[in-house]
């Protein structure tokens, strides 16, 4: 029999987290460690846990992701998103090990108006994306090429933490009751991304012993405003809302906020699907098992 593999995952406690640790393969030993247990600001202690473990691989799924208050939090954003990754590299580095890291589709400027590939420039537009940029970098950077995998992704949700679908799932329900519109942004296009259908792809990388840059989300595309409005009209036929809110679509004009978000970050996963050998899944369709869990399980998001 061979042994486990190792795997150290950081941020278990959010949304990617949770999902990677319910669907953990057979065969993984699982080291999973939230903000209590290793802290992604203090790289020493990112280097001291890979030390300490000897793991295999080291998942990096925890981040900065507060994208607005990262421009008043660059450093901290620095220190997570950067610092980390380059950290646990060094580290792997010297321990033989391997790194995933999980990155955003807010590392390109959304100037164009097709699906970005992996391996076009990255341009970020604000602290949170440059932040992210920087760990990419950095991570591979520190390890040989065939021991650092980069995964980026898009638009994460889940039935647990905090995300667009349990806040529009609240607030659809707020302004139904109360007779009001919901307002969201329509000229912002991208994919939503589930929790598990990422969960799938991280671990398909680590079974495939995967490097370079992978880009995964699931399949299809949508605006926050179609995303809202799949979100009112599935979570009511699953019995979460009584009835949607009515949805009004602005522009991001409209609705200020302190970082630059990317208009278009559509991403290019054709090769990436080959690569992880895993067949895409419509964003409605992960969407609507998202919000089955939330029905099976109504405290899910409360936990």
């Amino acid at each position: 029999m061979s042994p486990a593999l190792k795997v150290l995952l950081t941020g278990s406690g959010g949304q990617l987290g949770q999902a990677l640790q319910a669907t953990s393969p057979a065969g993984i030993e699982l080291i999973a460690c939230g903000r209590a247990e290793l802290d992604l600001a203090d790289a020493e202690a990112c280097v001291a846990a890979v030390r300490e473990h000897r793991p295999d691989w080291v998942l990096n799924a925890g981040a900065y992701t507060a994208v607005d208050k990262a421009e008043s939090e660059p450093e901290l954003a620095a220190a997570v998103n950067a610092g980390a990754p380059e950290a646990l590299a060094q580290a792997l580095a010297a321990t033989g090990g391997r790194l995933l890291q999980v990155s955003t589709d807010f590392v390109f400027n959304g100037e164009q108006g097709h699906p970005y590939r992996p391996e076009q420039a990255v341009a970020p537009l604000g602290v949170y994306g440059s932040s992210k940029a920087d760990g990419e970098r950095l991570a591979r950077a520190a390890l040989p090429a065939d021991r650092c995998c980069v995964l980026r992704t898009s638009w994460v949700y889940g039935p647990v933490g905090k995300n667009f679908c349990l806040t529009m799932l609240r607030l659809h329900a707020l302004r139904a009751e109360a007779g009001e519109p919901l307002a969201v942004v329509a000229d912002q296009v991208g994919c939503p991304t589930a929790s598990h259908t990422l969960a799938a792809a991280c671990w398909a990388a680590i079974q495939h012993r995967a490097n370079g840059i992978l880009h995964w989300s699931d399949a299809g595309a949508a605006s926050w405003y179609d995303f809202a409005l799949a979100i009112g009209e599935l979570g009511a036929a699953r019995g979460l809302l009584h009835q949607p809110a009515a949805v009004l679509p602005i522009t991001t004009a409209d609705f200020p906020t302190p970082a630059r978000r990317p208009s278009y970050s559509l991403l290019d996963c054709s090769d990436s699907r080959k690569a992880l050998g895993l067949a895409p899944v419509h964003w409605r369709r992960a969407l609507d098992q998202v919000l089955a869990r939330l029905e099976a399980n109504p405290r899910a998001d409360k936990d």
